[in-house]
């Protein structure tokens, strides 16, 4: 599990990142993007070992 909230922090300080910095919005796309989809792998993952 601390590996999921590991990745999910890294994906929001990419996303953060991309949206000060104009020229990186690609990037902040990509981290809601990422973000999203581990919080999903992740809430499957923990429902699935309940």
């Amino acid at each position: 599990m601390g590996i999921i909230i590991g990745l999910l922090v890294i994906w929001l300080i990419l996303s953060i990142v991309g949206f000060v910095v104009k020229g990186l919005l690609w990037l902040a796309i990509i981290g809601l993007i990422l973000f999203v989809a581990t919080g999903v792998w992740g809430w499957l993952k923990r429902r699935t070992n309940a």
